[in-house]
């Protein structure tokens, strides 16, 4: 059915505890910072509609909580590479870690030795965000040659199958790319650029392993991110009731936000956890295909921008093949 081992993945979260306490207080934060500057935004829109009639304060508080949402968002919108950097990168570093069976240095944090690792492999957040964006786009195009096989086999209804599949996979595959992210910190690279190629040219030639278990990952996420949302829904109803004023769509806006924030703090190391298990046993002993690397080369834009990047990382540092450092 599946090739990770659910008990592995469990114990590997368990024994990174110091982690998962982060990402609770990180995304539980983010949570709570957009209801608290909603609920300012929907106070002072109140207060502005006291000058007008009943209809005119409705509207005030609806948009004073509509444009403290968006202005929360936009804060997080640019505070999302810190949070890769920080947060999910130095995760990925300690179960890599573990996954190895390396023990974690006496007399340091897992959080500050995750750090160390991070910087190590990443000089700056703005490259490990760069890769990452690069990585989802090769990924994506991946998933698209999936559909295009479909697309063209002589089933009927196979063009509806094919977008309806398109849409999942998009789903599935949103927690690979920080298991690329893993290859470039366990082969310590001092390239990430030509790590992250090589481990994309692997994952292409084991797609078929990856999606599978990727689908499945995404399944058990999902549903379990949706039992939370409905647990979450009365208390959620409850914060807006005593916002001032009544928006009606806020207790379910809420109550996706908690979910949110439960499916990035536990359900998605888990996932991730299981996904590297599956990856790293998987490419065991193999080497990049050199056609899978021409096939990705021209299916995507972002694998040849990628591509000219490791190139050019190794040809400044005498970097040869997969990221050593080797005389020039």
């Amino acid at each position: 059915m599946w090739d990770f081992n659910v008990g592995n993945a469990l114990a590997m979260m368990a024994r990174t505890m110091p982690f998962i306490v982060l990402r609770m207080v990180v995304y539980f934060g983010i949570a709570a910072g957009y209801v608290l500057v909603t609920g300012t935004g929907a106070g002072i829109g109140y207060g502005v509609g006291g000058f007008g009639d009943e209809g005119f304060q409705a509207n005030t508080t609806m948009w004073g909580a509509i444009m403290g949402f968006g202005l929360f968002g936009a804060i997080m919108y640019w505070a999302r590479e810190y949070i890769l950097y920080i947060v999910k990168a130095g995760h990925i570093a300690v179960l890599v870690e573990l996954i190895d069976g390396k023990p974690m240095p006496d007399g340091k944090s897992q959080v500050s030795h995750a750090t160390a690792v991070v910087k190590e492999r990443f000089a700056q957040a703005s490259v490990l965000f760069a890769i990452d964006q690069l990585v989802k786009g090769v990924i994506g195009a991946i998933t698209g040659l999936v559909r295009g096989i479909l697309t063209i086999l002589p089933i009927p209804g196979a063009q509806q199958l094919s977008g309806i599949l398109h849409a999942f996979l998009r789903v599935a595959v949103g927690f690979i790319d920080e298991v690329i992210l893993a290859y470039a910190i366990r082969t310590g690279s001092t390239n990430p650029w030509g790590s992250a190629r090589e481990a994309l040219v692997l994952y292409g030639q084991n797609y078929k392993v990856m999606l599978k278990n990727a689908a499945w990952l995404a399944i058990i996420v999902y549903l379990m991110s949706f039992l939370v949302f409905l647990v979450m829904l009365a208390p959620a109803a409850l914060v807006v009731y005593v916002m001032p004023g009544a928006w009606a769509a806020g207790g379910f806006v809420f109550a996706l936000l908690f979910a949110w924030s439960v499916k990035a703090a536990l359900l998605e190391p888990f996932a991730i956890a299981c996904l590297m298990q599956v990856f790293f046993k998987t490419i065991e002993n193999q080497q990049p295909d050199p056609e899978w690397d021409a096939r990705l080369e021209q299916m995507s834009g972002k694998f040849r921008k990628l591509k000219a990047r490791a190139m050019g990382a190794s040809a400044g540092s005498g970097i040869h093949g997969n990221g050593d450092v080797r005389p020039a």
